[in-house]
Parts: structure tokens; sequence; C-alpha cells
């Protein structure tokens, strides 16, 4: 197991809280990943240095700590430019990665099917193209001959022709798996379709089983699923899909939401999106906002929502004192709280149960053949079920 240490900056733009948030995030996906955390470095800057993106004084501090603690790894929560990672590299003498680059790694750790194997080799690549100076030492040869550009072409040139290559084909065969796919949605439109969606390891799986009887592999690990996985439903006498679809995050890399448009496609072709959120999370409520912000970021707006309380068996607050006269905090809200809030006022229904508690399940589902039956009377208004 790697021994790591996580490094985050606290800019103008975010508070304590939330590089706390940000870094927790960060440990957890460097244990799924892996990693044993060791130590979290923070520092609190104007700006981003161009040139090492801490201070020199802390840099060469996490540099003491690196040698004297066997450390193999720094994991900087942010994205690193090619330039910074070099210099770091240099200087603290371990292996140096962003959060883009963990986020790839378990990606491809994960991929079990081809066509997210594919699409995660995809995102690799684009990754590693800008990166390709500082990945290699030996790039600083020459090399000439038959099949080169021509005498004197740099060995980085020939690498990068071979990644761009690469690219191409790997992008034409999305191209053709976009298309399979494409048929095999159109073959399905008799059927009204729902998709899983949420911030990674909000439960999606585990409903997904629940109510499909599948078998979909869920475990407490983010990223567990990357494949979309399609189902047939019934409740009480309405058939409908339901698709498991891969999870959201903050700073999600692009490369990521370009690699898997095949996968993201099942969202989009969607009548229904159920938005399964970790209510048992403190931060829960910037997750709401991260999903919705890569939904615009993949131009998918506007459909019909119905948002998923989920772990409500796991939520804990702090009961307030009677006698405490100071202001209320947000650990002091309760669940009966939450739900007469926005939550009950927003256009979409909303239900709050416990996946692994079975809790609020008969809710759920009544709910959702409710939101399912009005959405087919409208589609397909001369389909004949009893209702």
């Amino acid at each position: 197991m790697e021994r790591v240490v996580l490094i985050g900056a606290i800019t103008p733009s975010q508070s304590d809280f939330e590089i706390s948030e940000y870094l927790a995030e960060l440990q957890f996906l460097a244990d799924t990943a892996g990693g044993s955390v060791v130590k979290v470095f923070k520092q609190r800057l104007v700006r981003i240095n161009p040139k090492t993106f801490l201070g020199k004084g802390k840099v060469f501090l996490i540099h003491d700590f690196v040698q004297k603690h066997n450390i193999d790894t720094a994991i900087f929560d942010d994205e690193l430019s090619p330039s910074q990672q070099k210099n770091l590299e240099q200087i603290l003498k371990c292996k140096i990665i962003d959060r883009t680059n963990l986020i790839l790694s378990i990606f491809a750790s994960h991929a079990k099917t081809a066509i997210s194997k594919i699409q995660v080799e995809l995102a690799q690549y684009e990754y590693i193209l800008p990166r390709l100076t500082n990945m290699w030492t030996h790039l600083s040869k020459q090399k000439g001959g038959i099949g080169m550009r021509g005498p004197g072409e740099k060995e980085i040139e020939t690498d990068r022709r071979i990644i761009r290559q690469q690219i191409g084909l790997l992008k034409m065969r999305l191209k053709k798996i976009d298309k399979q796919m494409s048929t095999q949605r159109k073959g399905r439109n008799q059927l009204i379709r729902a998709s899983l969606i949420g911030y990674t390891n909000a439960g999606k799986s585990t409903i997904m089983n629940l109510i499909s009887k599948s078998n979909v592999f869920a475990e407490d690990k983010l990223f567990a699923t990357l494949d979309t996985t399609v189902r047939k439903v019934v409740i009480q006498n309405l058939p409908f899909l339901l698709s498991d679809t891969v999870g959201f995050i903050r700073k999600l890399p692009t490369q990521l939401i370009q690699s898997f448009k095949s996968t993201l496609d099942e969202v989009h072709e969607s009548d229904l999106l159920i938005h399964v959120v970790d209510i048992s999370n403190p931060n829960f409520e910037k997750h709401i906002e991260a999903v919705e912000k890569t939904l615009l970021d993949i131009n998918c707006v506007g459909k019909q929502t119905m948002i998923v309380f989920n772990k409500i068996d796991q939520f804990e607050y702090v009961k307030k004192d009677p006698d405490d006269l100071t202001p209320i905090q947000r650990e002091n809200l309760s669940l009966a709280y939450w739900e007469k809030t926005w939550m009950s006022k927003k256009n979409q229904h909303t239900v709050f149960i416990s996946s692994t508690q079975k809790t609020n399940l008969a809710k759920f589902k009544s709910k959702l053949y409710e939101i399912i039956a009005q959405i087919q009377s409208e589609k397909y208004p001369y389909t004949n079920f009893l209702y």
C-alpha cells in the first residue's frame, strides 16, 4: 500500500470549511485507490504559485516530511500544470499526482467492460498528452530514419504522434459503440426510461438492486459502478426501464465527461431522472450543486426529476439543550427540519428513504409509479395500462 500525503491550497475564493470538505473527499478517493494517507497539508495563498503551486517554504517543509517518513506519493487537490508537476517531482523526490490523475486511476482500476476500458483509456491519453515532457527521461535523444517525420525528429514528437493516433483510434471505436448503443436505445422506445443519477457513493446501485431485483455491483467506495446497467422494472402493473449510471463528483475531469459521452447519453434520453442524494453527508447540498452543474455541462437540463434522499438511517444531528441560547448551527438541524425546508417546496418530487434498511421503500415505489404513469399517459396516450 502506497504511503501518501494530501495537499490543498486555501485561496480567497475558498473558505477553510470548503477546503476541509475537498480534502476529506480527496482522502476517500486516495483510500479507494489503495493509498494510505499519512498526513494532510494545507496552505493559505493569495494566488497559486505558477512554478510550484504552493509557496517555496511550504514545499520544502513537505519535502522534509516526505523524506523523513518514506512517502511514496504526494496528491494535490487541484489540477497541476505540466511544469508544476515537473518542478514538484524534482524538489519532493516522490511521485506527484493531482486530483484528475487520481480519479482517472480509480476509473482505470474499476473499468470492467470493453466500453468502460476504452472510455478510461481515451481520458488517460488526453490527460497524458500535454504532460509527456515530464513523464519520460529519454526524450532529449534524437531519432531519425524510415517512417519518421525526417532526420532529427525528437523522440517526444514520435511519442506525441503515437498518442494522437491512439486517441484517434479510440474515438473511432467509441463512435462505433455510440451507434450500436443508439440502435439498442431505439429498440426500447415503447417503454418509459428512468435513470438513477447522483453523487458518487450516494447509493444508486443499491436502489437499483432493490427495485429491479438485479445484482448490480454495489460497494461503499467512490465510483464502484462505471458501466451503465439497464433493467426492466415492473411496479404493480406498470413496466419501465431503469438505468444505473456512473456517479458524479466535484471537479470531475473534463476528459472523463467527454470520453463517457456514450454512457451519459442514457441520461440524455431518459424521460425521468431519479436524483439520489446521500442526506447523511454534511455536504449533501454541495453534492446536489455538483450534480446539477454536471448535468448543465452535458446539456441535460429541464427533465422531470425525482429527488431521493437516501441513507436517512445514518443521518446524525446534535440536539440543542433548551437552555442553550446560542444560535442554531447546521449540525443542530434534524431530519424533520430538512423535510420542511426547500426540499418540500421544489418543483421536483421528493422522498426520504434508507435503501439498506428498506425504510419508506413502499412510499418510494408508490411515488415512482405515480410519476411513471403520468409520463406514460402523456407520451403514449393510446397505450393500454391498467393504472
